[in-house]
């Protein structure tokens, strides 16, 4: 029965993921992210601007994160409000140390929310106007 009620999970972690790449929902703090692989090809996806004082963050908090690894290697991204004309170039960079932990703790996803992502590692990344 752990088994059957396991996979039962499981697929529905992969159900929710799938449905929500292919949707891409926005909602008022929602933004699209421009990111590049290492021939340059652009790859888009939407996600939630969280902003914390002056600073502004997108999170990997999703099983599917490869605009995440490509960021780190080319930080130069691109940004687009959910409720702007135009993409912003800025800069990407991983969070560490205490600022991690203070981002994530402040945008902790709730128990609801885990469950349906499955409890995937979540991961910051500081955008910097310019580059």
């Amino acid at each position: 029965m752990l088994i059957i009620s396991t996979v039962m999970y499981v697929g529905r972690v992969i159900n929710y993921e799938v449905n929500l790449g292919r949707n891409q929902p926005t909602r008022g703090n929602s933004a699209i992210i421009a990111t590049y692989d290492d021939q340059d090809a652009r790859h888009e996806r939407v996600y939630s601007l969280r902003q914390l004082g002056n600073e502004l963050y997108v999170s990997a908090n999703h099983w599917p994160r490869a605009w995440y690894r490509q960021a780190p290697q080319n930080p130069n991204v691109e940004v687009k409000l959910a409720i702007a004309d135009d993409f912003m170039k800025y800069s990407a960079v991983p969070l560490e140390g205490i600022e991690d932990e203070r981002v994530k703790e402040r945008f902790k996803p709730s128990l609801r929310s885990q469950l349906r992502m499955g409890f995937p590692r979540r991961e910051y990344l500081r955008l910097f106007p310019g580059n």
